[in-house]
Parts: C-alpha cells; sequence; structure tokens
C-alpha cells in the first residue's frame, strides 16, 4: 500500500489548529527551528539557502518593447541560415527545401550588447494558391510590424521576377530597408552582389549566411539606424505572461491561437504538423496582453525523425522552457494517448504552470446527441490517466468556434498565481509540525526520519526543501504535496519537494 494511501479517509484538524497560529507565534516557532539546525552539519549551499528565507517575492519586470527587425524574401535564398547566424545558435529551422519556414518566428537577439527581436518569414510568393498564399501574407504582416527589414536576395541567381514583387511591397514602407545580396561566399562572387544596385533599394550588403562572411558589417549598419525601442511592438517578454500552446499534432494548437487572436496568425492546414515553428504572438485576451507560443506538434519517436520535424520538435521543449504556463490542447474526439501523457510530463518535467484544454467540445456534445458513450469514456480516461494532474484547471472548448474561450484566461491567471505563490516560513513550519503530529512518518528499519526545518525556497514553480534526519518515502513526500495543495490550493501549478538529510554534529 503506498504511504500516501494509508492516512486516506483517516480525518484530522490540521486546517483549524492552522488557523489557531497567529504569524508572530508561527514566525517565533520558525526561527527557534532554524536555531536548532545549528547542532547539524550544514554545508555553503544550505547557509546560503536559509540566508535567503527573507527575501522578497520575485516581481515581474516589465521592459520597454526591443525593436524589431524582420527577415523577408523568397523561398530557399537562406533567410534562417541568416537567423541562425545572427542567434550563433541553431534555432531556425534549415532544410533545402523551399517554403520550410511557413509562419513568423521571433527569436531575441543581441549584437554590441544591444538586443533586438528577430522575425523570420515564410517564403514570399506573390502569386501563391493555397497554403503558400497564407505564407505571403505573413511576411507583409511582419513588415507591417517591425521597426527595420532585411530582404534577401540570392546573389548567385540574380533578382527574379518573385524578387521584384517584393521590391514593389518594400517600397511602400518608409521604415529603413537593407538589401542582402546572400551566398557570397568569397571577393571573387562580389560582382553578382553589385548587379542588384538596379533594385533601387540602395547598396546591397554581400554576405555568407552559412559561413558568416558580412553579416557583422551588416548588423552594425542595421543597429545605426534601429531606434532603442520599438515603434510598433506591444510588449517585451517579461510583460505580458508567455503561454505555450503544445499537443500532439492536429488537436487545434494553431485554431486556438486564430481565435485568442482574433485573426489567423497562423497557417492552419488539414495537414497535420503544418506549424514547424513556434510563433510568438501578442494578444488581448480578458483585458490583458498575452505572449502566446503556437508550437511545432510533438511527434512520437523524435529520434526517428528527419530533417525539419526533428527539429520543430527540439524546439517544441525550448518554447516550454521560454513559457511560464503551458495549455496542453487535447483532442476529446479521440481516446487520451500515450504520447498526450508523455506531453503533459513534458510539462511537469519544465516545472511550468498548466493548464488542460479539452479541444473539439462541440464534437463531443454532438456525440451525445446521436446517443454515443464518448464523453463516458473520456471521463473515465481522465479519472485513470490524468490522476496525476488532477489539480490542473480544466476547460471544455472548441478552437474552431470559439465556445468557452473566456474560460480560458480565468484559468490561466488561477495557474500563474498558484506558480507565483509563496507561503511564509512560518505558517510553512507550523504546518509541518502539526502534519508530523497527525501523521507521523512511517517507523523504517528501526528508525523514523524527523523534519528539522523546511521553507520554501522559491515559486515558479513552488519548491519546499526539508531538513530531514533521514530520507522520506516518496509516499511520504506525495501525501505532503496533497496536504499543501488541500490547505493552500495550488491549482495549476506543480510543487517541488526536496529533502536535505542532514546529521547532528559531533562534539569536539
Amino acid at each position: 500500500m503506498a504511504v500516501e494511501d494509508e492516512y486516506e479517509g483517516k480525518p484530522d484538524r490540521l486546517a483549524e489548529r492552522l488557523a489557531e497560529v497567529d504569524e508572530e507565534l508561527a514566525e517565533r516557532r520558525a526561527a527557534t527551528l532554524r536555531q536548532g539546525l545549528e547542532d547539524y552539519d550544514l554545508d555553503a549551499e544550505d547557509a546560503a539557502l536559509l540566508a535567503g528565507i527573507q527575501r522578497g517575492e520575485d516581481g515581474i519586470e516589465y521592459l520597454p518593447a526591443l525593436p524589431v527587425v524582420a527577415i523577408v524574401g523568397r523561398p530557399n535564398v537562406g533567410k534562417s541560415a541568416l537567423v541562425n547566424r545572427i542567434l550563433g545558435r541553431r534555432e531556425a529551422v534549415v532544410e533545402d527545401t523551399p517554403g520550410v519556414t511557413r509562419d513568423r518566428v521571433t527569436y531575441k537577439a543581441e549584437w554590441n550588447d544591444r538586443r533586438f527581436s528577430l522575425v523570420d518569414t515564410g517564403g514570399w510568393e506573390p502569386d501563391a494558391k493555397g497554403i503558400d498564399k497564407s505564407v505571403a501574407l505573413q511576411s507583409e504582416v511582419a513588415i507591417d510590424l517591425a521597426d527595420a527589414i532585411i530582404f534577401v536576395v540570392d546573389a548567385m541567381v540574380g533578382a527574379t521576377a518573385t524578387d521584384e514583387h517584393v521590391v514593389k511591397l518594400l517600397r511602400k514602407t518608409d521604415k529603413p530597408v537593407f538589401l542582402v545580396a546572400n551566398k557570397i561566399d568569397d571577393a571573387r562572387h562580389e560582382p553578382e552582389a553589385y548587379a542588384l544596385w538596379n533594385l533601387g533599394l540602395g547598396e546591397p550588403h554581400p554576405i555568407s549566411a552559412i559561413h558568416g562572411r558580412g553579416v557583422a558589417d551588416l548588423l552594425d549598419a542595421i543597429l545605426a539606424k534601429l531606434p532603442e525601442v520599438s515603434a510598433v511592438a506591444k510588449h517585451e517578454i517579461g510583460g505580458p505572461r508567455r503561454v505555450a500552446i503544445i499537443g500532439r499534432p492536429n488537436v487545434g494548437k494553431s485554431s486556438l491561437l486564430n481565435k485568442a487572436a482574433g485573426e489567423e496568425r497562423v497557417v492552419v492546414n488539414e495537414l497535420a504538423g503544418t506549424t514547424r515553428d513556434p510563433v510568438d504572438e501578442v494578444v488581448e485576451l480578458g483585458g490583458k496582453m498575452w505572449t502566446l507560443v503556437d508550437t511545432a506538434g510533438i511527434r512520437r519517436r523524435v529520434h526517428m525523425q528527419q530533417g525539419a520535424d526533428f527539429y520543430a520538435s527540439l524546439r517544441t521543449s525550448a518554447a516550454l522552457e521560454k513559457a511560464e504556463v503551458a495549455i496542453v490542447v487535447l483532442d476529446v474526439s479521440q481516446p487520451i494517448s500515450e504520447q498526450d501523457i508523455r506531453i503533459i510530463d513534458l510539462v511537469l518535467e519544465s516545472g511550468r504552470a498548466l493548464v488542460l484544454a479539452f479541444n473539439k467540445w462541440d464534437e463531443l456534445l454532438e456525440d451525445d446527441r446521436k446517443g454515443g458513450d464518448r464523453r463516458r469514456m473520456l471521463e473515465r480516461e481522465i479519472e485513470q490517466d490524468l490522476a496525476h494532474v488532477a489539480w490542473a484547471p480544466r476547460i471544455n472548448i472548441s478552437a474552431k468556434t470559439g465556445r468557452h474561450l473566456e474560460k480560458l484566461v480565468p484559468a490561466l491567471e488561477t495557474a500563474l498565481e498558484s506558480w507565483d505563490q509563496r507561503i511564509p516560513t512560518g505558517k510553512f513550519n507550523a504546518f509541518l509540525s502539526e502534519l508530523v503530529a497527525e501523521h507521523p512518518h512511517p517507523l523504517r528499519g528501526g528508525k523514523q526520519p524527523r523534519i528539522l526545518f523546511g521553507t520554501q525556497a522559491g515559486t515558479r514553480p513552488p519548491t519546499f526543501v526539508l531538513f530531514t534526519t533521514g530520507f522520506l518515502d516518496p509516499g511520504y513526500r506525495r501525501f505532503v504535496q496533497r496536504r499543501l495543495r488541500e490547505l493552500w490550493g495550488f491549482e495549476g501549478t506543480p510543487i517541488v519537494i526536496n529533502m536535505r538529510v542532514r546529521e547532528r554534529r559531533q562534539k569536539s
């Protein structure tokens, strides 16, 4: 029997007892317990942790919006390679297939101690049909939302009819435009760049995105004309809370982002896995600004993948790391799969707050009307497969129609508030004392580990450290977590409990 099960159904007066302990008394008791730790062997890390108990909660920093540089051009001219060169790391998908980058993708870049946002776009095609037409629209929007534009041309191919169309688009803007002649790998090829003068966009900048040649001079020229604060971006990261929308392919993540944004921001196509790059969008929901990150669909057996999908899957995890809260989108028309559970576990491993969005609820209602049993089966699946995240807010939505989308913001706010929640040290130790008095840890090998002192070491997620005389059973730690949730809520956030087993100092 699991240790936490030993206490199921056993009534206690923990809540009432804690209500009777005033904060001043709790702090005095905690100070005494803290003093008692001096009798134990503590290391430098312990000392630093204990010294930090008095620090206040981390405030959210609101920064001025970074200037935005958009990279545009027709497919396969090397835009993503240039992004990677500027960032100094492999972020953008690079593949020798035109049109791999399909959406606007925002990265944070830095050059000579100046930070700016870099927007990669899908290839611009003037007569594009279907999905390519959507990609062209993304480029036009990126130009509207940029403070400066890099227009990339393949110098070895020369200006094409498509490039001429892009030039017409760029001439309409009064923003600084930097014409980049890419694939100039050495000085012998530079005459190819000068042939681009006739585009009428000023001096071409000869570069090699792959080898880095000329990129430093290009960045110097851009920063000379880039404003310190963006004239077009709404807020920098640190202002709007960051939400990662994740889930397996084709569950409706992009539809959810588009509905939330009130316009088509992301390419939506029936082809599973259409979205390959994380697309950061600042949107207004519930009267507040939010940064939504729509991520590539996570596929199974990532090690078996090749090319663009493989890197997109890796970036999904990276996007989760940059987010504060994740909305895991689940398709209620299909059984909850191992893949869904693995994605939820990724959120738990990353320590991010969590909201579960059960999408395509209108299809479930239709199934109900026809006498189907999908809803009953779903309830059983949730009970069996999602018991370990029973604390996560659940919303039932239809991303396509916008059904119950208004419930999204309260769920996100609840999860983030819990993610930031802090319990005062005095109250936490009063909780531990009362809990252990009511439910002592079972004897193990004739010994009973004691909790000497506890503190909340951090938030985001709430992380607690227990100084103990021996290892606490995993089941007992889960029991402590459960009681913490019952008393303080923590709805929508994982809780981390770490132990520091310390021995009594030997008297000399």
